[in-house]
């Protein structure tokens, strides 16, 4: 079977976080199986030539080009458009990793006129909006491609509902409920005599609440004086100067490190070198980042509006804590993590997140599920 999965951009830094991610570990893990799955995306922020892999995944990246003032929809790439009809005419099942720009979009059309199965995953990103030019965008493709295509896969209850509501006047009877699933690691050691280290690796973004991460620290440094707290990911939101400056604030700046955004291998190094991960995001559907957390037994601190919540309190995988987006949620958070900073607590949170992983989230059973959506697709076509 040839799968094409189509994401919008793939940066060195892995900038677009989430889609890009969730593609590379899905078609790893469908090659992995005998799958002959490749990735399309535009490409951004290389110095050398793009690559023609990425991952061990055979890729068509083009330069992207910013042909309208919109951060990520305004983005495309002349000639990737250009190859899109053979690309897809190539495939036996067209998988978009779809959002509401001049890429995913156009290549969901496409697929739809060739006729190739077509299947979509919206990652939280396709639901009601009162955005002109989304709206825009809605009437002139995005509501065909929801009509048309043979298979919407969703996260979460919220997320297929909102994609429904983007075309209320048509019930859409073509959802498969797929989770997001990453690759078992190695676990983590055990800290020993050294420092603490509590960890936020996300986008660095207002609705992820860094300044939360932040406002946490005091409380723990009151207790673990040296404790180390580690601000990474890629800073989409001008956020990690005011981090500093709120760090500077409480008296704590000197046991903030910001690293920025990391390649793959860092962010691996980076969580299996922590005690505590968090992400006090107000709202989170389904973070490819908590599960990298837990894939190589790292306890977690997460909000309840999170998607994964409910499971990593069920496990045991870490702590829940409150996120009101117009309070200061420091506290809350900080308690949480001098909680998980008992030696028997992290290590058994740590053990439950792990096995949580490899019993329900690892990419192995995804992929299986996801096969069976594509096997059903293609007897259908």
């Amino acid at each position: 079977m040839r799968v094409l999965h189509v994401v919008t951009l793939h940066t060195p830094t892995n900038d677009f976080g989430g889609p890009t991610r969730v593609a590379l570990n899905l078609s790893k893990g469908l090659r992995a199986q005998g799958v002959d799955a490749r990735i399309a995306t535009l490409g951004d922020g290389f110095t050398g030539p793009l690559p023609t892999e990425v991952e061990g995944v055979p890729s068509f990246v083009h330069q992207a080009r910013h042909v309208l003032p919109f951060e990520v929809s305004g983005i495309t790439s002349p000639g990737l458009l250009a190859r899109a009809r053979r690309m897809v005419k190539a495939a036996d099942v067209v998988h978009v990793h779809l959002m509401r720009d001049l890429i995913t979009l156009p290549f969901a059309l496409v697929a739809i006129e060739a006729g190739v199965p077509l299947v979509i995953q919206t990652h939280g990103m396709i639901d009601p909006t009162e955005k002109l030019f989304a709206r825009a965008v809605d009437v002139l493709g995005m509501k065909r491609v929801l009509r048309k295509a043979d298979a919407i896969l969703h996260l979460t209850e919220m997320e297929r509902e909102g994609v429904q509501a983007v075309v209320p006047d048509t019930p859409l009877s073509t959802f498969h409920r797929l989770v997001n699933g990453v690759t078992l690691q190695e676990r983590r050691p055990p800290r020993g005599d050294r420092p603490p280290t509590v960890l936020y690796l996300a986008r660095v973004q207002k609705r992820k609440r860094p300044e939360d991460f932040v406002a946490a620290m005091p409380a723990v440094l009151a207790k673990y004086p040296d404790a180390r707290f580690v601000l990474a990911g890629p800073d989409t939101g001008d956020l990690t100067g005011p981090m500093k400056e709120l760090a500077a604030e409480l008296g704590v700046a000197d046991s903030l490190e910001c690293v920025g955004a990391l390649g793959h291998e860092d962010v691996l190094k980076q969580l299996k070198a922590a005690d505590v991960y968090v992400l006090p995001s107000v709202v989170e559907p389904f973070a490819v980042s908590i599960l990298e957390a837990m894939s190589v037994g790292l306890p977690v601190v997460v909000t309840r509006t999170g998607g994964l919540s409910p499971d990593v309190e069920a496990a045991g995988a870490g702590r829940l804590t409150d996120s009101d987006p117009d309070a200061d949620n420091g506290p809350l958070v900080g308690q949480a993590i001098l909680e998980l900073l008992d030696p028997a607590a992290n290590e058994e949170a740590s053990d439950a997140a792990w096995r949580l992983i490899r019993d329900r989230f690892s990419i192995g059973a995804v992929v299986d599920t996801l096969l069976e959506v594509y096997r059903g697709v293609t007897r259908a076509g």
